[in-house]
């Protein structure tokens, strides 16, 4: 007989999405990107660009450099108001920017002897940078990029994510995971998500059968929005 479950999963008391250096999973994807915001202020240059698909951890580590840095953060659309000496911009190329005003916040960072770290998924030569000086500075910049995460990577996230939330599960299920899951960190906290709700819903514990359940409900979600 095929296991069942509930259609309406739980209502539970959210559980935030833990975003501190304690909180973040290091493997061969992101060591790089890790040991950069890691050595800050000791910078090579004053901007860094950190790019990376979606779900790869860049806001998880423009998070850890914000708070380390006590910088401004906002998005393309905020540059106007960025008030303070470093500053984190994410998603830089996702829609259109003011180029005069990115110009003038890498000029305003490299004076004050500050930092200034984009996130994005793609390179800035194909931004269709329209201001040649704006393209000089961000040729200058030291650029970092995060790969999809490995299956140790997924693994050792998916270990720690269902320990943060007190729940034991086998081995053999988080190896089932890796092999089927979209190839994300955001993925990962989603997965974790639904499966600690139907293991209190079901008051079972987390199996092979139900972690393929889940993942079958969670075909054609988008794990981009606001998960990394």
């Amino acid at each position: 007989m095929n296991e069942q479950y509930p259609a309406q999963l739980p209502l539970e008391l959210p559980i935030d999405n833990a975003v501190g250096r304690d909180d973040l999973v290091v493997g061969e994807a992101n060591a790089v990107a890790v040991e950069l915001i890691d050595r800050w202020p000791d910078w090579p240059t004053s901007v860094v660009i950190l790019a990376g698909p979606s779900g790869s951890g860049k806001s998880h580590l423009a998070a850890i450099w914000a708070n380390k840095a006590d910088a401004w953060k906002g998005n393309a659309a905020d540059l106007a108001s960025a008030s303070k000496n470093c500053i984190v911009v994410e998603d830089i190329d996702q829609g259109t920017f003011d180029e005069t005003a990115l110009f003038h916040l890498i000029n305003q960072v490299r004076e004050q002897g500050s930092h200034m770290l984009l996130t994005c998924t793609t390179w800035p030569q194909s931004w269709n940078i329209a201001l040649p000086d704006l393209m000089s500075r961000l040729r200058a910049a030291t650029l970092i990029e995060l790969s999809e995460p490995d299956d140790m990577l997924l693994k050792m996230t998916l270990a720690k994510l269902f320990a943060d939330r007190q729940v034991t599960v086998e081995r053999n299920v988080i190896d089932f995971l890796v092999l089927r899951m979209e190839r994300s960190i955001s993925a990962a906290r989603l997965i974790v998500e639904r499966l600690d709700q139907q293991a209190l819903a079901t008051g079972k514990p987390i199996t092979r059968p139900m972690a393929s359940k889940v993942l079958e409900m969670l075909e054609g979600y988008q794990p981009e929005l606001n998960l990394e």
